[in-house]
């Protein structure tokens, strides 16, 4: 018989199985669709800024603490130039 902590513990190693299997897109897909399921019939605006903020900003901070925030290194390993990342780091609130 499983207890409540038990049954909590499996379904966090199915989900890290999970996630180990599947790609970035597919993640994406997924939460977008649903967002939108959970929606409902209830207007959605901005969808596009929306999930660019929320992949935006945690991929900026992923790849800061991976270059210990050197924003030229940083800048160089996401293909932007170093002002263009110092406006996003702003517009996120990292700055």
């Amino acid at each position: 018989m499983l207890t409540q902590q038990s049954y909590s513990e499996t379904e966090i190693e199915r989900e890290a199985e999970t996630t180990e299997t599947t790609s970035l897109s597919d993640a994406v897909k997924n939460a977008v669709e649903n967002y939108m399921r959970e929606m409902g019939d209830q207007p959605i605006s901005e969808l596009y800024e929306m999930v660019l903020s929320e992949i935006e900003a945690p991929l900026l901070e992923a790849v800061l603490s991976h270059t210990r925030n050197n924003q030229s290194r940083s800048a160089t390993m996401l293909g932007l130039n170093r002002g263009t990342l110092r406006k996003k780091l702003k517009k996120y609130g990292m700055l």
